[in-house]
């Protein structure tokens, strides 16, 4: 039985009736249950307790959530003009402005990250990021072509929307990875059908209630809920989706991939991370230090650009890990509706287990292990920050993804950069990189050398909707923002005439 009862206090009216009411899905216009009648069960992580329940979608309901957005694509929706769709897709934003502490509790609960974060980091990247593809939408364009053989035609290229995107989205961050799909998908002209992750999907059910508020056409935006075994399986498979957008762990994206490869979709995916965090003896510790914890503790490390090797100088070594660990211990672990809590739980009971796993594979390789020791919660998935230094470079810890609040650390001496960027991507992985120095040569030298999809300088984590994101080697390929986006969602078309 649902109760919420224990949290009913730190929600406001708006986040309390939504999450006290059913939780249905949206196929074109009607919000309904799976075919089959069954649910998935919803947790809080904090607690262990029931949430909400949802419809456990399948095959027959992703083939009416297709032929739904099949039928918006051949109707208003693709009449519409650039414009007008950009003029829609800003009331929207607007709309997540207006409603943002409902959305951040809602994001909170459901994900168990710290309520503060989901208010001022999730929600208004997910409004900027629909503000800017607005921008974009009057300016899908083709272009001039001058051809290089002789003769006398006039050429030009098309650019088109893709058609039906089936986007599959994980449980860390729903609102924000949503927007970096759904934003460039709108602004293109092309439909979608949204797969949440089962662990989340409460913010994007409201999501799509917001959308029809504002008044995108019904199938415009479907959302089907569903274990990815099922709903997903049957959305890559599916042969009325033009593309999917894939955001997950690296092993199930290339499984998503093989099954769209059948029916040659076209297919973008943002996998897994192991990003180093590369910091010379000319850093500003002051300033890198706070900013080295935040990186690996933000969302308890549950973010596929957590800095999560640390590759520091060997004469500021100690100073660093005693710095993280002081950062570490002034953290408040606790449920994520509550305002002071800066460190939520862990998504669920696998996660937790996996994480524990990890740690403790790291030190039967010999790696010095070192907990923070913060006050544990009474109950809900919670894990305790925690360094694992001196783990050789071929050990689990340090080329797998652990996705939790465990930091690898290692040192460099004075070797050549060519060599300190070797060991920065030894790693199947490529999304992210951060690098510290005042060293301008330095700086772009490693920024240059490292093999990522983003390098950021004395800073981690810089997000904007007009940089592109994602990955080299096995952290995916495709990009999302930017205008590395629009490209993304469009196909190209040649014209030639001859005069």
């Amino acid at each position: 039985m649902i109760d919420l009862t224990r949290v009913a206090p730190l929600l406001n009216e708006g986040a309390r009736q939504f999450l006290g009411s059913a939780q249905p899905m949206l196929i074109g216009e009607q919000w309904c249950n799976a075919d089959s009648g069954e649910l998935i069960d919803v947790f809080d992580p904090a607690t262990g307790t029931l949430l909400s329940q949802v419809p456990a979608g399948g095959a027959s309901d992703v083939d009416r959530a297709v032929t739904a957005a099949r039928q918006a694509l051949a109707g208003p929706w693709g009449q519409m003009t650039g414009l007008e769709r950009g003029k829609l897709i800003t009331r929207f934003a607007q709309r997540l402005e207006a409603l943002a502490d409902e959305l951040a509790q809602i994001e909170a609960i459901d994900c168990g990250k710290a309520v503060t974060h989901a208010r001022y980091v999730d929600v208004p990247l997910t409004a900027n990021t629909y503000h800017y593809m607005a921008g974009w939408a009057s300016k899908v364009a083709g272009a001039t072509v001058g051809l290089s053989s002789p003769g006398n035609a006039h050429a030009f290229t098309l650019r088109e929307p893709i058609g039906v995107v089936a986007q599959i989205v994980p449980w860390n961050f729903p609102l924000v990875l949503t927007a970096y799909k759904l934003a460039p998908i709108l602004a293109t002209g092309c439909t979608t059908i949204i797969k949440p992750a089962e662990q989340t999907p409460l913010s994007t059910l409201r999501l799509a209630q917001i959308a029809l508020e504002v008044g995108f056409p019904p199938g415009v935006i479907n959302v089907v809920t569903g274990y990815g075994a099922a709903a997903g399986a049957a959305l890559a498979a599916h042969p009325g989706v033009d593309k999917i957008a894939f955001t997950g762990s690296t092993e199930v994206g290339k499984q998503v991939a093989r099954t769209a490869l059948d029916s040659v979709k076209r297919v973008t995916l943002e996998l897994g991370g192991k990003s180093p965090m590369v910091v010379f003896a000319d850093a500003d510790l002051d300033h890198a230090i706070p900013a080295l914890a935040q990186a690996i503790f933000f969302h308890q490390g549950q973010v596929c650009t957590a800095g999560s090797r640390l590759l520091v100088h060997r004469s500021i070594h100690d100073r660093v890990i005693e710095g993280i660990i002081r950062q570490a211990g002034l953290l408040k672990m606790g449920h994520g509706l509550e305002p002071e809590t800066t460190l939520g739980p862990l998504i669920s009971k696998r996660q937790l287990d996996r994480v524990r796993h990890y740690i403790e594979q790291g030190q039967r390789d010999g790696a010095d292990v070192i907990s923070t020791g913060l006050e544990t919660a009474e109950s809900g998935y919670f894990v305790q920050p925690t360094l694992l230094v001196g783990a050789s470079p071929e050990s689990a810890v340090m080329r797998e993804e652990i996705f939790g609040p465990v930091l690898c650390v290692t040192s460099f001496g004075d070797e050549g950069l060519h060599d300190i960027a070797r060991q920065a991507n030894d790693t199947p992985f490529g999304l992210s990189a951060s690098v510290w120095t005042h060293d301008l040569s330095t700086a772009h030298t490693m920024a240059k050398l490292i093999k990522a999809g983003s390098v950021w300088v004395n800073a981690h984590h810089c997000f904007d909707p007009a940089l592109p994101f994602g990955g080299f080697k096995q952290s995916g390929f495709g990009r999302e923002q930017g205008a590395e986006a629009i490209h993304t969602f469009t196909e190209v078309k040649s014209v030639c005439m001859k005069l």
